[in-house]
């Protein structure tokens, strides 16, 4: 159904298709669309996050010091005879708990003692090895400068770091948002939909001092009952207040916790029922590299539990790797409420001493004796030994003459930190199939007055939120004529002019028409009649009730988005 009404088509079909790729159809793409635009009135207007929109392509540099070139990947093992790739833990689902949790040795000994086999033709599979999952490529001609796509929108935002704390006048704590494309080349995706080598993400990174004791908007959320699954191997779900979590260690701090509780309110808002969500705690053996802690918030589908959200403390990691490996200062100055008086250690090296003894090394002796512990340096002068440091060319001895410890008291205003960050990180693409399967029902064929039953059993309907419905609303004609349809297309156009998505529709029976609307979702639908010329009104029908109300044309507009923000209730009508 969700094929042959245009929300997801598979890429390169007429080709064969490729295995994790999906495109978005036309319906597909308005209700991606629509979730995002809800995302970031939560994030951006809501939360006050900045906004970031950057490339999908980064130099291999990025990857390399963020982690994701040495720990960004998945086990795989082979079918020694047909030679098919598969993901060694996705073979032992069903089998033991968690598998994904395991290492390469504990996963070929859970294979051998599974006696699993290759699932296409039953050959013996290989050893199981680690497979980077990132896609590489080169920027320019040739192999010059290797790059990768992005796994994920967030390493764009630290790098800009500098740039985004500045802009925000240095105010600490703040959020920025990114919603874009990520990458992931799997090795055998599969669950369709729910697993693609390319997505969309939607992803928050928030900034804060960890020394500041609380979060104060978390009170808003400190009495919310959420289902929690302990990351402590038992599975075990509890239902707990997020005050009540904090306060006993279990989630690390107000700042993940006030953002699992916007996350959870967030995807009822868009449609998923509270009693079909949880939120796991990882495991320390299936830990991203980066994270102190992590939930992920689950969903219940028919494949199970899936994964929908993650939100993470990703603590200094990732602005630590960049500034080590980039040599830049991403750290900012936390301020004192007021000035303190401290004592500084500073070593001063004679150049004037160094130059004729070093020559040319001159320069990077001085550099390899001021990047020592003043401290160090004061205590080996004091106590008659040599210094000695170990530059480029070896370990040379400096005089003690040429090095002096100067000890002074100053003003100091703060002192520099490396904010921690927590993120929680959408995965839209999954999170839309989710939303359209706990949308999906079944219902009888709806007639319309003086029509005879058509005979053909149920059809589906969607019953999606109105603001993230595809199509807002119907527009029908009763009849194809006596001046019906040209009512129905000035009230269509007036619609769409106001920014609101319709569908003008003539064609079969006011059932069937109802019935193609209910497929794709579409909350309210609005028949013009022989009663329209007289009174100037038209029915206005809800998807989820049934009800019909008749509406005055000139309120229509004003109606139709009193309805779908939920400022207006229909029966009330």
């Amino acid at each position: 159904m969700l094929k042959r009404r245009g929300f997801f088509f598979p890429s390169y079909d007429i080709y064969g298709g490729v295995a994790g790729l999906y495109d978005l159809g036309p319906m597909g793409s308005l209700m991606m669309d629509n979730m995002i635009s809800i995302w970031k009135r939560r994030f951006v207007s809501g939360e006050g996050f900045l906004l970031l929109d950057s490339p999908s392509l980064a130099p291999e540099a990025v990857f390399a010091n963020s982690g994701h070139l040495e720990k960004f990947s998945d086990h795989m093992t082979r079918c020694t005879v047909c030679g098919e790739p598969f993901r060694a833990d996705q073979l032992l689902e069903g089998a033991l708990d968690n598998p994904d949790a395991l290492k390469e040795e504990e996963l070929e000994k859970a294979l051998r003692e599974n006696l699993v086999r290759c699932p296409v033709c039953g050959g013996e599979l290989g050893p199981v090895e680690e497979f980077n999952l990132m896609f590489k490529t080169f920027i320019g001609p040739g192999t010059g400068r290797p790059a990768y796509l992005r796994p994920e929108t967030a390493q764009s935002i630290f790098l800009d770091f500098s740039l985004l704390f500045r802009f925000n006048r240095e105010r600490m704590p703040f959020g920025v948002a990114q919603v874009g494309k990520g990458f992931r080349n799997e090795i055998s995706p599969r669950q369709g939909l729910l697993r693609q080598r390319e997505f969309h993400m939607a992803e928050g990174e928030f900034f804060f001092d960890p020394l500041t004791s609380g979060y104060p908007p978390f009170s808003k959320k400190a009495d919310m009952e959420v289902p929690l699954v302990p990351g402590d191997g038992r599975g075990k779900q509890v239902r707990m207040r997020l005050f009540d979590a904090v306060s006993s260690g279990l989630i690390c701090s107000e700042v993940l916790a006030y953002f699992m509780g916007i996350t959870f309110d967030l995807a009822v808002e868009l449609g998923i029922p509270d009693s079909f969500m949880r939120f796991r705690q990882h495991l320390e053996t299936e830990m991203a590299h980066y994270a102190r802690d992590c939930w992920d918030l689950e969903v219940l589908t028919v494949n199970g539990w899936v994964e929908m959200v993650g939100i993470a403390d990703r603590s200094a990691y990732d602005l630590e790797r960049h500034m080590e490996g980039s040599g830049q200062d991403l750290s900012v100055l936390r301020r004192y409420r007021e000035p303190l008086m401290k004592e500084q250690i500073n070593i001063e090296v004679n150049m004037k001493e160094l130059g004729p003894l070093f020559r040319g090394a001159a320069g990077e002796v001085s550099d390899a004796v001021s990047e020592m512990d003043p401290s160090d340096v004061e205590d080996i002068l004091g106590s008659g030994k040599s210094l000695k440091v170990r530059i480029s060319s070896g370990e040379v001895e400096v005089p003690r003459s040429a090095v002096s410890v100067r000890r002074s008291v100053v003003k100091v205003s703060g002192e520099r930190f490396i904010p921690h960050v927590v993120e929680p990180s959408f995965g839209l693409d999954r999170l839309m199939v989710a939303i359209l399967e706990h949308a999906y029902s079944e219902e009888e064929e709806e007639k319309g007055e003086g029509e005879e039953e058509v005979g053909e059993g149920p059809y589906a309907v969607l019953r999606l939120k109105p603001e993230i419905a595809p199509v807002k609303c119907g527009i029908f004609p009763l009849m194809n004529r006596d001046g019906l349809p040209e009512i129905a297309g000035n009230i269509d156009m007036s619609l769409r002019g106001k920014g609101l998505m319709t569908h003008y529709d003539a064609s079969g029976s006011i059932g069937r028409r109802y019935a193609r609307m209910d497929e794709i979702g579409t909350p309210f639908c609005i028949t013009v009649d022989y009663d329209t010329p007289k009174d100037g009104t038209v029915t206005v029908r809800d998807r989820d009730t049934r009800l019909q109300k008749r509406v005055a044309i000139d309120v229509i507009p004003e109606t139709l988005s009193g309805l779908i923000s939920g400022s207006l209730y229909f029966p009330d009508l």
